[in-house]
């Protein structure tokens, strides 16, 4: 089974039990925003829609890569245009010194139990012994990261 790209169908229904805290905002009784991470995965994985929490399984493993993924920048606050809500990280993801073959990113939230938030695909990307960085896209209604609409 392939990869693929979507918001994960368990994150939909936990953003309506309050499971997930985007932004720097002080919430759930003054705790604070959630820490999230982004993993890699191999062409041959099987990450998407369907995925509930991070995996090691199909994971890039390399030097320079450490399991698990990099922490993602929570700080921009989630906001919204029209009917549209939306966020992004404040700063693109990046990994030195790997060596690997990725086609997948699965964005998690690694304070509440790894809970899987979306997965996004990408043209298959080998890297020898390189630097390998996820531009974030503008956080923007139509070209967010995470889009509800």
């Amino acid at each position: 089974m392939a990869n693929s790209a979507g918001l994960c169908t368990s994150f939909k229904v936990e953003l309506l039990t309050g499971h997930h805290a985007f932004g720097t905002t002080v919430v759930r009784g003054g705790t604070g925003a959630d820490a999230f991470k982004m993993a890699l995965y191999q062409t041959t994985a099987s990450i998407g829609p369907s995925t509930t929490a991070y995996t090691a399984t199909g994971e890039v493993s390399s030097a320079g890569y450490t399991a698990g993924g990099a922490s993602v920048t929570n700080g921009t606050a989630p906001t919204s245009s029209g009917t549209t809500a939306y966020w992004t990280p404040s700063a693109s993801v990046s990994w030195t010194g790997v060596t690997f073959t990725t086609d997948c990113a699965l964005l998690y939230n690694d304070t509440q139990a790894d809970r899987a938030v979306g997965s996004y695909t990408f043209a298959s990307q080998t890297v020898t012994a390189g630097n390998f960085t996820l531009t974030m896209p503008a956080n923007a209604a139509a070209t967010a990261l995470i889009q509800v609409a």
